[in-house]
């Protein structure tokens, strides 16, 4: 992991990201912060995106679609996934640890961490979908 000075826009892109637990892209983040850092340009969101997690601070949400989502909680825990609208929630509760220690050494393999994704439809697009 890469250590990095924490720079002002740094700081507040990080503060902003850890209060959502809604998992935000980089265009919506860029939305939040610029109420704090008005001139603060879209590259610069995405270059201190990149240095964050390079460094282990934050993590990137990679579902498969064309926009990343990113997540401020380091803690191990599962997440829900639309398949409609990309929109990412946190899961309650504490990681299935059982799991984990089933897994480790099962052919040598020395587990770090693991993730788990739930998909299906949120509730706003239940509604908009009339279900």
């Amino acid at each position: 992991m890469e250590k990095h000075r924490i720079t002002n826009q740094r700081r507040v892109i990080l503060e902003e990201l850890q209060k959502l637990a809604t998992h935000p892209t980089a265009a919506d983040l860029y939305k939040i912060v610029r109420r704090q850092l008005p001139r603060i340009s879209l590259g610069t969101i995405y270059r201190n995106l990149e240095l964050l997690i390079r460094s282990g601070t934050i993590r990137k949400i990679d579902n498969g679609s064309k926009k990343a989502r990113f997540d401020g909680d380091m803690s191990n825990h599962y997440h829900v996934r639309c398949h409609q609208c990309g929109r990412v929630d946190d899961l309650p509760g504490s990681p299935r640890i059982e799991l984990s220690r089933k897994i480790q050494g099962h052919n040598g393999w020395d587990i770090a961490e693991h993730r788990i994704e739930f998909v299906g439809v949120c509730p706003d697009c239940r509604v908009n979908n009339g279900m």
